[in-house]
């Protein structure tokens, strides 16, 4: 049985275009965390960085940022700084403390450095590195597919994207 016999009638409302409001948009994003492969929902959460229907990459993953906890911030910073470079930080505002810390021989921002890093901080290198190495919104979308709880905080309208690209690639398989 394929993810859309499964899911079908929830995945259907997502290929019309419509928005359902926000709290069945998040509990069918659950359902279909919980049933699809990560990729898939990678592949939805790439969807919802890019599309005009939602805000900036670089908005999306400060928000996501604000409610990391300390491993998951060190996880999307550390992808970030990856596909920036270390030596570009310094250029971006407010990243000076995370190019002092890499320039002090440190190859990756631990969990409690990365508490110390403001969501604004992670919007401006999340934007600089879509710009430098747009494969960072795909890197990141895997990496969220790997933490869907944190995903539903996004809202409803890059929820209904996500499920909108999962409902056309089940229709497709």
């Amino acid at each position: 049985m394929s993810l859309f016999d499964q899911l079908g009638n929830v995945l259907k409302q997502y290929t019309g275009g419509a928005t359902p409001d926000t709290a069945t948009a998040t509990e069918h994003f659950d359902q279909v965390a919980q049933a699809a492969p990560q990729s898939l929902i990678a592949e939805g959460l790439s969807a919802a960085f890019r599309s005009q229907q939602t805000p900036a990459f670089g908005n999306l993953v400060g928000q996501l940022f604000s409610q990391s906890n300390g491993d998951q911030k060190a996880g999307i910073l550390n992808q970030l700084i990856q596909s920036v470079g270390p030596g570009n930080l310094a250029q971006l505002p407010g990243a000076g403390m995370l190019a002092s810390v890499l320039g002090g021989g440190a190859r990756e921002i631990t969990p409690q450095q990365a508490q110390n890093i403001s969501p604004e901080t992670v919007q401006q290198i999340a934007a600089h590195a879509e710009k430098t190495d747009p494969s960072i919104v795909d890197k990141a979308s895997s990496f969220y597919a790997q933490h869907t709880t944190l995903v539903k905080t996004l809202g409803g309208a890059a929820l209904s994207v996500a499920l909108a690209k999962v409902a056309e690639r089940q229709r497709a398989a």
